[in-house]
């Protein structure tokens, strides 16, 4: 039997697309080069037909669409159900997840149905020398990298961190050809079912699809000092970010938790706060495009992989930064 083709599972919800499905197209897009196959876009949910031509604006050479009111908003049992369905059809070689919740869930239930393998929570991914998916991610609390394959078993599959790749060149003139597909499950084979949905703190702290972000860490040494990450963000109409160290602390909520346990980030303009930077925060932004470090200790790690570096008292440096700013601004 010929497993072929890279599939991207596009993650909608109530007719949006995840950034983060647009994120895989772009090592997808080189992957299928490498093997010579094709790059497909798998989207489910209810009126996303836009998001499949976007997928194909964004590089996929196929989108398989299906559509119905149990794709509306994330169902365990409908996306499984689908997705299953999908690849005994058409045999993908490799299939790539976000690591959403939603990505973390459906990945590993889809492998346990097709008793394949799943490497979880990636920050690298390419083909090999034998043409295998090389999966990389961290390990033993983030202090090593594994790569890991899966050569026995089909399809192979990865779910990887929001953010580690960025978005391919939108080209709205690329061809691309969508295939509709009819898939409904079951009525009784859907066990969960939505009664409401409360907007809560993560859905405000949109770290992943942030342009700028401010953090802060344990240089800070209070929940009140905050306010000064607080008010920089603000002036520089960024989102704010933490370490883990002033999560830990409860100095602020783990929606704003970046790193290893936190999001992955990715934003064109990072600035780390009394941020000493652990090889676990620096796992989770060092793709940033620009990164501004204010520390008062110049042998920080932060400053291994900082754009700029500012040595010195954070109590002094950001109310003078944020003043510069609102100044400049005015």
């Amino acid at each position: 039997m010929e497993y072929k083709n890279l599939w991207v599972y596009i993650e909608t919800d109530e007719g949006t697309a995840k950034n983060v499905g647009y994120e895989l197209l772009n090592p997808g897009r080189r992957m299928a080069d490498k093997l010579g196959q094709e790059l497909v876009a798998v989207v489910l949910g209810k009126n996303v037909a836009q998001v499949a031509k976007q997928a194909i604006a964004y590089g996929a050479d196929k989108a398989i669409l299906v559509e119905g009111d149990e794709y509306a908003t994330y169902n365990t049992d409908a996306q499984t159900y689908a997705m299953v369905e999908l690849i005994h059809k058409y045999q993908p070689s490799i299939v790539l997840y976000g690591a959403t919740n939603n990505g973390r869930d459906v990945g590993p239930r889809v492998a346990c149905a097709l008793h394949t393998g799943l490497t979880a929570d990636c920050t690298a991914l390419d083909i090999d020398e034998q043409g295998l998916l090389a999966s990389t991610r961290p390990a033993f609390g983030g202090n090593l990298m594994a790569t890991i394959s899966c050569p026995d078993h089909r399809p192979q599959m990865s779910t990887v961190r929001p953010g580690v790749f960025k978005k391919p060149v939108l080209d709205e003139s690329r061809p691309g050809e969508i295939i509709a597909e009819d898939i409904h499950i079951p009525a009784d084979q859907i066990r969960v079912h939505l009664l409401e949905r409360v907007k809560e703190v993560a859905e405000a702290v949109n770290l992943e699809e942030a342009e700028i972000i401010v953090s802060g860490g344990r240089g800070l040494k209070s929940a009140e000092n905050f306010q000064l990450v607080q008010e920089l963000a603000d002036a520089m109409g960024a989102t704010v970010g933490a370490s883990r160290a002033a999560v830990d602390a409860g100095w602020i909520p783990h929606a704003h938790q970046v790193g290893q346990t936190g999001k992955t980030v990715a934003p064109k303009i990072y600035v780390a706060v009394g941020i000493s930077g652990a090889i676990q925060h620096l796992a989770g932004m060092s793709g940033s495009d620009t990164i501004i470090a204010i520390n008062k200790d110049p042998d920080a790690p932060i400053f291994s992989v900082a754009d700029y570096g500012i040595v010195g008292d954070l109590f002094e440096v950001v109310p003078a930064l944020t003043k510069a700013i609102l100044d400049k601004k005015a």
